[in-house]
């Protein structure tokens, strides 16, 4: 007997389209925060698409006003160790099924924070970088964001504010107040560059060689399956426009519209954690 759908699926005709997209093989995942709430990392926007009351660091803030990048790093500090504590949830756990059962190809990835990894998924492509890496901003010295945090807390011993709110970049909110009380290291290579999370902030662009990776990529897939993305940025959404244009099948599961609800041939409105080991299940993986 076929095990009961559950109950905030749209309806078994999206969820028997997008498993018959899937059971065809070779689908490329472009995945987005969604993904990950379930993990305790919230998302941007939420169900509705509209940015929640967090402003994201921008990429001209953190290279041209020092005292933003002062901001970020405190706050980052502060949030860390629930970022690094995050754990795979039920939906990464289904793509890293699909994938082993040879139903998905690669997994691009907007979320910086190797989730998807951590669950067993291969060839990751992590289109905004990830949390668990640093960079100098004068030598490019790229470095563990775990030791990072070491020689941070070894500097900061009486800097222990508690975090109201961990957002979706891995800072926390933090009164302004605070911020003073918090010292901020140098580069360990060159003892003198800025550092910066090896992620793409808003306003920065993603590298074109990471971009024409994806591009091929899709070119090499035969559906695209996008999972828990508005598809608000262009970042994510011109995947979706390339695959319309070469006319690859496009399943999108989420929690809410999405920018690309009308280039879908299956669209599931319904939360990621219950669809995809439903989806698992129903393509034997």
């Amino acid at each position: 007997m076929t095990a009961a759908l559950p109950a905030a699926v749209e309806s078994p005709s999206g969820l028997d389209e997008l498993a018959g997209l899937v059971a065809d093989g070779d689908v490329l995942v472009l995945s987005g925060a969604g993904l990950s709430t379930d993990s305790g990392i919230p998302d941007y926007r939420g169900a509705t698409g509209s940015l929640r009351r967090h402003t994201p660091m921008t990429w001209q803030t953190f290279c041209r006003d020092p005292r933003g990048r002062h901001r970020y790093w405190a706050r980052s500090f502060v949030g860390w160790p629930q970022m690094a504590a995050a754990r795979p949830n039920a939906g990464h756990s289904a793509v890293a099924r699909l994938q082993r059962a040879g139903l998905l190809g690669g997994v691009i990835t907007q979320n910086v924070d190797g989730l998807h990894q951590a669950a067993g998924a291969r060839d990751v492509l992590e289109l905004h970088g990830g949390l668990d890496r640093t960079v100098c901003l004068s030598c490019g010295d790229v470095a563990p964001r775990a030791e990072l945090h070491r020689r941070l807390r070894a500097a900061n011993p009486d800097f222990g504010p508690r975090a109201d709110e961990v957002n979706p970049d891995g800072d926390a909110e933090l009164p302004e107040e605070v911020l003073d009380g918090f010292v901020m290291v140098d580069c360990r290579a060159c003892g003198a560059g800025p550092l910066k999370p090896d992620v793409v902030f808003f306003g920065e662009t993603v590298p074109r060689e990471r971009v024409d990776t994806c591009f091929r990529m899709l070119e090499d897939s035969a559906g695209l399956l996008v999972l828990g993305s508005s598809l608000t940025v262009m970042s994510g959404y011109r995947f979706v426009l390339r695959a319309a244009e070469l006319g690859i099948p496009v399943g999108v599961v989420n929690l809410g519209p999405t920018r690309g609800d009308a280039r879908a041939d299956v669209r599931v409105d319904a939360p990621l954690g219950d669809v995809l080991p439903e989806l698992a299940r129903r393509c034997g993986a």
